[in-house]
């Protein structure tokens, strides 16, 4: 079965994926041709918001949840190249995932990236595995690209996000991009029925409203919620797939 961290691979024109998985990642962009765009705004946008996070906000500890296989312009390149001491803990609990990073991401001498195998869905061991390298007592930039839709309830999803957020102290930053069937994204209904009877995890789409009620709580940076695309790059086409940043006040 075709498995979501591979599909993503391919899409973005990666080279660790199967024929399995290219199959399905094929069928997808015929049901939804935009899909390929999608992959490539959603990487941008981390690119442009671990650019804001480590320069103008001054963040210096990043979560990132969810990691999925490396390409190019990973979280923790972005953010040490522009604070060269940031620690950078990537999370996900696919053991082919979790191999690549070792192999392939290293980090700064000045700072530290670290991987740790847990699950999104319990956030209360996501926070204690990254205890070890980050200081949960200072801000805390977490990183949530694409990693939502794969919870399928909503109300399930909302509390990972509070726990998460509950835990970490005034300042800290929470990163979503979720994808949609509003901003042009009615097409995605179809390839995500098609992909949750061949591949693997589930996943699931939501509207503006549930994307903001993950939110709830925090001021959300400029421009708002938008078109990933457009966080940063105003200019951009759209792709159905919201982004945005919150602040812990």
């Amino acid at each position: 079965m075709a498995h979501n961290s591979r599909v993503w691979n391919y899409w973005l024109g990666g080279k660790d994926n199967y024929a399995v998985d290219q199959e399905v990642g094929e069928r997808i962009a015929g049901m939804f041709p935009s899909i390929a765009e999608v992959a490539r705004a959603d990487r941008a946008f981390l690119g442009r918001s671990v650019s804001y996070l480590a320069g103008e906000a001054g963040a210096r500890q990043f979560l990132d949840i969810g990691t999925g296989l490396p390409t190019a312009d990973n979280t923790h390149e972005v953010a040490q190249r522009i604070a060269p001491d940031a620690r950078i803990v990537y999370v996900d609990n696919d053991p082919i995932v979790l191999t690549h990073a070792r192999a392939l991401l290293a980090g700064t001498p000045e700072g530290v990236t670290a991987y740790v195998d847990a699950d999104a869905h319990d956030p209360g061991a996501v926070l204690r595995s990254a205890s070890a390298t980050l200081d949960l007592r200072r801000p805390v930039a977490v990183m949530m690209l694409g990693i939502l839709n794969f919870v399928l309830d909503t109300d399930k999803a909302r509390s990972i996000v509070r726990t998460l957020m509950d835990a970490l102290p005034s300042g800290s930053h929470l990163v979503l991009t979720h994808p949609t069937l509003e901003l042009g994204g009615e097409g995605n209904a179809q390839a995500m029925a098609f992909w949750n009877e061949n591949a693997t995890p589930p996943i699931t789409a939501r509207s503006r409203a549930e994307f903001a009620s993950f939110l709830d709580g925090l001021e959300i940076v400029e421009p708002g919620i938008v078109s990933c695309a457009r966080w940063g790059a105003p200019r951009a086409a759209e792709v159905p797939q919201f982004g945005a940043v919150g602040r812990k006040p």
